[in-house]
């Protein structure tokens, strides 16, 4: 019932039983406090909630059974993908083992891992016992379904385990020209890649020639880089990061650089370049020589003619014979066929602690037996107590004063220590040469006084009451050849004398022997005073010599630190060669491994 109130406007007022709306009954009033404040009950919005959740797992159910469905069904476009694929970039037939792809749960995506890839090498080369151009132990890459979709597959990377790349050898000349492209068919997925990551991988080449071996390289870790210009397109070259470790010498070998394009009518002919470094080389895994070497340098060419220049550094450098370190550095440019792995030394500048000496020559790589190295050496200036040191055990060297050598080395293949197996020849001229020995050295200026007729002042000089003044020089021709050093001829000169020898020098046993004339500007009278002079008057004749005051037949012989000085009129006319086999005979070789005698210095 409506009435007016004071204000004169109409309300509403209830009138109980008696006839208003009662709360339920049908009228505008909300049926609940949660109508009231616009929420939903709880029943039923539990009900909205698990129907949302089930559509999800019923939409997830269903995408991930699609998934499984297209990868189960997508293993062989994949894989006619993947071998036409290859088989186009290489011109070459290409048989794959399995492939199997499966839902990557999470990502959406699928993984695909197959083993037993080979590429056959064209029929137009030489077949090396069947063995393929390149196999692939496994391989693994992950793809998005929107790419399979698309047929377009942009890989980030594929991870390979146990690669191996054999180049065959060159086609023979007078053979049929190119090899014709393989018509690959076109693959129905395309693929496309970025990065390429290697475990185990192993580069070999066949046999070049008769009597080569097949150089296998053994790489730890291969990280191969596709340019972002021409990812997955052929006729670019790939960036390569490469771990190795190196078996003789043994050492690390980290290179990085660009490898390619791909020469598929001459694989040897791939172009290649980069830079090296070669740490913590241990030389003493080549018997005879010992030293940690570390060498970097840069290389461009092609797998069979590699241009390298580069340094090497050892600064403990050291013979077996001796027992002195010396620093050896050199800077080298060579040039590598690492198909075999033979090297030609274009130029080699090196130092020796101070001894600065050029070489070159060959290194050959000779089927089950190593090395075969040959080098021709120039010391224009040098040291010949560098060289003492490096070639003997004394404590100091014999001798100092300035060498130059020049000399032909040929060091064969062989499982023998480097000093016994080197071979070489040539000649070595010392220039102000003095003995370290002071007692040797009085000896010696005592000597050139008395071949000069200055008696008095050689006994003043012999008991070590002058200057050192007699500076030598010394002429040699020599051959060197299982630890013998031949000498066909020595000339050796003093102030006022000189001595014309010729003998050998054992290595293994310290031992030596040389025969020959001494000839002197005095006479021998003029060498001694008083009385002695006057007896020695009656012999200027008999020892007189055309050119000289005096000339003796001598014979200087001895082990190790003894020397034996005496006439010998009788042994002068054995030649080199003969002294040599006589000091072979007496001094038995050691046994294999060993080292018998120990060189040290003969003053």
């Amino acid at each position: 019932m409506a009435e007016t109130n004071a204000n004169g406007k109409e309300s509403e007022v209830g009138c109980g039983s008696a006839g208003g709306d009662q709360p339920g009954s049908g009228g505008n009033q909300p049926s609940s406090p949660a109508q009231a404040s616009g929420q939903w009950p709880p029943s039923r919005r539990g009900r909205w909630l698990r129907a949302i959740g089930l559509s999800l797992a019923l939409t997830l159910f269903v995408f991930f059974a699609a998934a499984e469905y297209v990868a189960r069904h997508l293993g062989p476009l994949l894989r006619s993908s993947v071998v036409a694929t290859l088989s186009g970039r290489f011109h070459a037939p290409v048989e794959l083992g399995s492939l199997q792809a499966s839902v990557v749960k999470g990502w959406g995506g699928i993984e695909v891992e197959g083993s037993g890839l080979r590429v056959l090498g064209p029929a137009s080369f030489p077949v090396d016992s069947g063995q393929p151009l390149l196999s692939l132990r496994r391989f693994r890459f992950r793809a998005s379904l929107t790419a399979l979709l698309h047929r377009h597959l942009d890989l980030a990377w594929v991870s390979i385990d146990g690669l191996n790349l054999h180049l065959p050898r060159h086609r023979e000349p007078g053979g049929a020209g190119s090899p014709p492209g393989l018509a690959a068919p076109k693959p129905p997925i395309r693929i496309t890649l970025h990065s390429i990551e290697c475990r185990n991988a192993t580069l070999s080449f066949a046999p070049s020639g008769p009597g080569k071996a097949p150089l296998i390289l053994r790489i730890q870790n291969l990280k191969l880089t596709v340019p972002e210009a021409s990812a997955g397109g052929p006729g670019r070259a790939l960036l390569y990061d490469a771990q190795i470790i190196n078996p003789k010498p043994v050492g690390d070998i980290h290179a990085i650089g660009h490898f390619g394009p791909w020469n598929h009518t001459d694989p040897r002919s791939t172009p290649v370049d980069g830079h090296y470094t070669f740490r913590n080389v241990d030389l003493s895994s080549i018997r005879g020589i010992a030293g940690t070497l570390f060498s970097e340098g840069d290389f461009n060419g092609r797998l069979d003619q590699i241009e390298v220049n580069g340094v090497a550094r050892t600064p403990d450098f050291r013979l077996d014979v001796s027992s002195h370190p010396l620093p050896l550095s050199t800077t080298f440019h060579a040039y590598v066929n690492a198909t075999d792995g033979d090297t030609t030394l274009s130029s080699v500048q090196a130092v020796l602690q101070h001894s600065h000496f050029t070489a070159q020559g060959s290194i050959m790589n000779i089927h089950g037996k190593g090395h075969d190295i040959h080098l021709v050496a120039h010391m224009p200036n040098g040291r010949i107590e560098d060289v003492l040191r490096l070639t003997t055990r004394s404590a100091q060297p014999a001798m100092v004063g300035t060498v130059t050598l020049d000399a032909r080395i040929h060091i064969p293949p062989g499982s023998e220590r480097v000093i016994q197996k080197l071979e070489a020849e040539g000649t070595m001229n010392l220039h102000d040469l003095r003995f370290t020995n002071a007692k040797l050295q009085d000896r010696i200026d005592s000597l050139s006084l008395r071949a000069q007729g200055e008696p008095r002042e050689a006994a003043a000089a012999q008991a070590g009451n002058g200057q050192p003044q007699a500076a030598s020089q010394m002429a040699v021709e020599f051959s060197f050849d299982q630890g013998m050093l031949v000498v066909p001829s020595l000339n050796y000169v003093v102030p006022g004398g000189t001595a014309q020898l010729h003998g050998a020098y054992f290595l293994n046993a310290g031992a030596f022997q040389f025969v020959g004339f001494v000839r002197t500007q005095a006479k021998a009278s003029q060498m001694v005073t008083g009385w002695k002079s006057v007896l020695l008057l009656s012999l200027n004749s008999v020892f007189k010599a055309p050119g000289a005051g005096l000339q003796l037949p001598v014979s200087i012989s001895g082990e190790h630190n003894t020397v034996r000085f005496g006439l010998d009129s009788r042994g002068v006319d054995e030649p080199a060669a003969q002294i040599a086999a006589g000091l072979r005979a007496t001094y038995p070789a050691p046994a294999a491994g060993s080292v018998k005698y120990s060189p040290g210095s003969h003053s």
